[in-house]
């Protein structure tokens, strides 16, 4: 086994054409329509690699009852069994995906995969739940439990303080039944392999 590690282009598929400048000051219009048609094939792979980093968390239980995936599971199966609409179980299982990636700031990591896809209530919802679910804990460690009050004019206030309340500071259970991760992932593939966001 070679100790070097492979070039890029034996790890990638080569793709019939590429812009040919070295820094953006170079690069043409032609240069950019290409690029632009590519966005396409780039989005598709997004569902795929989301799935992946969900997995992930099954490896991390950060000192909680139930691992990170687990978490995950249980927040999206506790919105979809209260009769939540796709996109508010697909933001309730992702809202936890960067936890591994940016532990100190993981929602602004899974805002900004949701954002193009979703409203603006969950977006927000997304963005904000880490200070709104701090209420529940954060008294425990030296910190104000009311940050998220500095927020109380928002139109998306209640709407995340109920996520956090019912969904959210819910999931440790580790008696709870979730569905697998593969019962997901349809909804992760039709949201994210879209060419255009909605």
């Amino acid at each position: 086994m070679s100790d070097t590690l492979p070039t890029t282009s034996e790890t990638t598929e080569p793709m019939a054409r590429r812009a040919a400048f070295t820094s953006f000051e170079e690069s043409t219009r032609d240069d950019w329509q290409l690029i632009a048609s590519q966005l396409p094939i780039t989005q598709a792979m997004a569902g795929e690699n989301i799935i992946r980093q969900l997995r992930l968390l099954e490896r991390d239980h950060g000192g909680f009852p139930v691992s990170r995936l687990e978490h995950s599971l249980q927040t999206a199966a506790r919105a979809e069994n209260d009769g939540r609409d796709d996109e508010y179980v697909l933001c309730a299982l992702l809202h936890d995906i960067g936890d591994t990636l940016a532990p100190y700031n993981h929602p602004s990591i899974a805002a900004g995969i949701v954002k193009p896809f979703v409203s603006e209530a969950n977006h927000w919802m997304v963005e904000h739940h880490g200070i709104f679910q701090g209420y529940y804990f954060w008294h425990h460690l030296g910190m104000d439990r009311d940050t998220r009050d500095r927020y109380a004019d928002s139109p998306y206030y209640e709407y995340t303080e109920e996520f956090c309340a019912k969904y959210d500071q819910t999931a440790f259970d580790p008696d709870y039944v979730s569905p697998e991760l593969s019962y997901y992932e349809p909804l992760i593939r039709r949201v994210f392999v879209p060419a255009t966001p909605s």
